[in-house]
């Protein structure tokens, strides 16, 4: 009697690890949001992209040079607001400066589960309840967990130039423009604008319209419309002071 071959679904057919979907949002995104969208996980994305970013900007800035660099940046930022800086501000700045090494990886902890949650919400809201998508909280949080290994990247390529520039260096579209004045209209709006968080931007679009069934495109302009307007406003307000 002859043998019959009998298939069944592998009991570890549980999709890619945390860390192929890591790589895999970076090179293959729209294939691995399906399949985060099919098994959303947060924790484990979430988890290795804050550590990331916390354990490297927790040692840029427990360096003197990177802890003078920010407080530069942090200077003038407030004083293109039209904000006088006295003594004492100045120095209560130099304290908070100190403890940057302890104090940042800590508000990325906080602040970045926070922030996604805020943002899940509000796609949800958008492209689920008033748009008539099918999708869940969970989902739109876990496509955000991942997408977070962009900006991974970005603090991993932005702090060691700042270190070797000796300023608050990213990747923005005012470096493509070194001849424009800092504090000219132009130089701000596009210093404004950062390419990793349009590359991040587009990214999550993928990964909404694979959960929504919706066209990337679409998803695209509004999320970086949004940012280009945002950046705008700011570039308007400071140019104003």
């Amino acid at each position: 009697m002859a043998e019959v071959a009998v298939t069944t679904p592998l009991a570890d057919s549980k999709g890619p690890n945390v860390f192929a979907r890591l790589i895999g949002v970076i090179f293959s995104p729209r294939a691995t949001y399906q399949a985060i969208v099919a098994r959303p996980k947060v924790f484990g994305a979430l988890a290795i992209t804050i550590a990331i970013m916390a354990a490297t900007e927790g040692a840029f800035f427990s360096t003197q040079v990177m802890r003078e660099v920010l407080l530069d940046q942090q200077v003038k930022t407030i004083e293109s607001f039209g904000v006088n800086i006295n003594d004492q501000t100045y120095e209560r700045m130099e304290q908070g400066i100190s403890r940057a090494a302890y104090t940042t990886p800590i508000s990325l902890v906080v602040g970045i589960p926070i922030v996604a949650a805020i943002i899940a919400a509000i796609i949800l809201g958008i492209w689920g309840m008033l748009m008539g998508g099918t999708g869940t909280f969970k989902q739109v949080y876990a496509i955000l967990a991942h997408s977070g290994a962009i900006f991974a990247i970005s603090v991993l390529f932005s702090m060691p130039l700042s270190y070797a520039t000796h300023r608050l260096a990213g990747a923005n579209l005012a470096v493509f423009v070194p001849m424009l004045e800092e504090t000219s209209f132009l130089a701000r709006f596009l210093g404004a604008i950062d390419l990793f968080f349009v590359w991040w931007s587009i990214n999550v679009a993928i990964g909404v319209g694979v959960l929504f069934k919706k066209k990337t495109g679409g998803i695209a302009l509004t999320f970086v419309g949004t940012y280009v307007v945002v950046a705008l406003l700011l570039a308007i307000i400071r140019s104003g002071n």
